[in-house]
């Protein structure tokens, strides 16, 4: 979800800066919304669990996307199913993004520390090398979406700031330990609206229990789907989330977003679009010497799938009142 969310602000600057380019972006229905408000780009659903699964299936569906006739193929995801797509594009140009496996490695195995290009960068060096320069420097965003009556229910207290919160990830180790975020939801609801996200029957039931305890805190897990939870993510004033999808779908939306870091590193080129470097709180690297473990948080050693824990409860109250 990440990945197909930070696609979003590179697209919406390419097509206002190359307003005569046609985008069809192919991906699964579910992310439909995300690409909702670009100009001159239409979603072209994948079905990879049914008709398109396997390579026969693949096969079909790049039957039926060349009789779109399009130009040029910008494969921001460079995996095994694009990598088949494009032996059955032959004859058409096809760019592939550059993950940077090898500066990934030396980063996780500890030769180097430092800043990698951001996962935007990527994407937009694949469509310079299609030939359209993209600049990201002053983005712009789409204005926040009208509420439905429903929607406008899930902020409770219309004369207060509303900070969405994100508490999960897809893995425990990229999580701040519920019991401390227990704590934080409990200071910022003394003063602000605090909207949970959060989807799976899990984390439905950790979040209602949330909202059950304290005043001004609604879940929406489980009670909308993605459009609307995007209406509403347009309408919060501040998101906090791990290192997961809702930052980045909050990113996209122009919000300001503060993310919590456990085993994994801003410096993998993993941080939200358009963040202040400080709007990233990453866990004690004198205590944690190894991180970033892994790239995407699944591989730890003994003792670290707790590391987010030493991000001090204080740091994100005072980051999250300076910035709202």
């Amino acid at each position: 979800m990440g990945d197909v969310a930070m696609t979003v602000p590179v697209l919406r600057a390419l097509t206002a800066q190359h307003p005569e380019l046609k985008i069809t972006v192919v991906t699964r229905a579910f992310f439909k919304p995300f690409f909702q408000d670009l100009e001159n780009v239409t979603v072209f659903e994948a079905d990879l669990k049914g008709k398109h699964k396997g390579v026969l299936g693949l096969y079909k569906l790049s039957k039926t996307l060349k009789a779109l006739n399009f130009d040029a193929v910008a494969d921001l995801h460079n995996v095994l199913r694009s990598k088949i797509l494009k032996f059955f594009f032959f004859g058409k140009k096809v760019v592939q993004l550059d993950k940077g496996r090898a500066e990934k490695k030396a980063l996780v195995s500890g030769k180097k520390f430092e800043q990698l290009k951001t996962t935007h960068q990527r994407y937009v060096e694949v469509f310079e090398a299609l030939g359209y320069s993209v600049d990201l420097s002053q983005p712009k965003f789409p204005e926040p979406k009208s509420l439905s009556e429903n929607l406008k229910s899930f902020i409770s207290n219309k004369d207060l700031k509303t900070i969405g919160i994100a508490p999960f990830a897809a893995h425990e180790s990229k999580m701040y330990p519920l019991n401390q975020m227990e704590n934080v939801i409990s200071e910022l609801s003394k003063n602000s609206n605090i909207i949970l996200f959060g989807g799976g029957q899990k984390e439905v039931g950790i979040l209602n229990q949330f909202e059950t305890k304290f005043n001004n805190v609604v879940s929406v897990a489980g009670k909308l789907n993605l459009e609307e939870e995007l209406s509403l993510i347009s309408n919060v004033d501040l998101m906090l989330a791990m290192d997961s999808g809702n930052a980045h779908m909050a990113a996209m939306l122009g919000k300001k977003v503060i993310t919590i870091w456990g085993v994994t590193h801003p410096f993998a080129g993993f941080a939200p679009f358009n963040q202040p470097v400080d709007f990233a709180l990453t866990a004690d690297i004198q205590q944690f010497p190894l991180i970033p473990t892994s790239i995407y948080g699944n591989k730890f050693p003994e003792g670290y799938e707790n590391a987010a824990s030493s991000v001090p409860e204080e740091a994100i109250l005072s980051k999250i009142i300076a910035v709202i």
